[in-house]
């Protein structure tokens, strides 16, 4: 099952937050077809956020077609997001965990890491890369 963070200092909306980390887990193969999401009051109780964010992230997500809600018994996945190859996408997921640790073991912020894969992203597309 999936656990939701929340970044108070991204500027990004908690609903968002919630749908983008749904997004993730279903274009990395976190979350398959079936699996259920933790209900609005399982994430209300670990987040501290009014229920209404967590019921307004399902139906833009059940809008999208990503899941469905089943009365009494909970919102499950009903389809996936095309992704790259589960192996490549496991790889890289293990190169930029370690580089992160590094980055951290070095004092780096979040923000200061942000910015630096944020230019990095913009360098890449800049050359066609990305």
């Amino acid at each position: 099952m999936i656990e939701f963070q929340l970044d108070p200092g991204s500027g990004v909306a908690t609903y968002l937050q919630l749908v983008q980390q749904v997004r993730d887990a279903l274009r990395l193969g976190l979350l398959e077809p079936g699996d259920k999401l933790p209900t609005a009051q399982q994430v209300v109780a670990k987040l501290a956020i009014n229920p209404n964010t967590v019921l307004k992230a399902y139906r833009d997500l059940e809008r999208e077609g990503l899941v469905r809600g089943r009365p009494g018994m909970g919102t499950f996945v009903t389809r996936t997001l095309p992704g790259t190859d589960p192996a490549v996408q496991g790889r890289f997921l293990a190169a930029m965990t370690d580089l992160l640790r590094s980055a951290r073991s070095a004092g780096l912020g979040l923000d200061d890491i942000e910015s630096i894969y944020r230019t990095a992203a913009r360098n890449c597309s800049i050359e066609g890369v990305a």
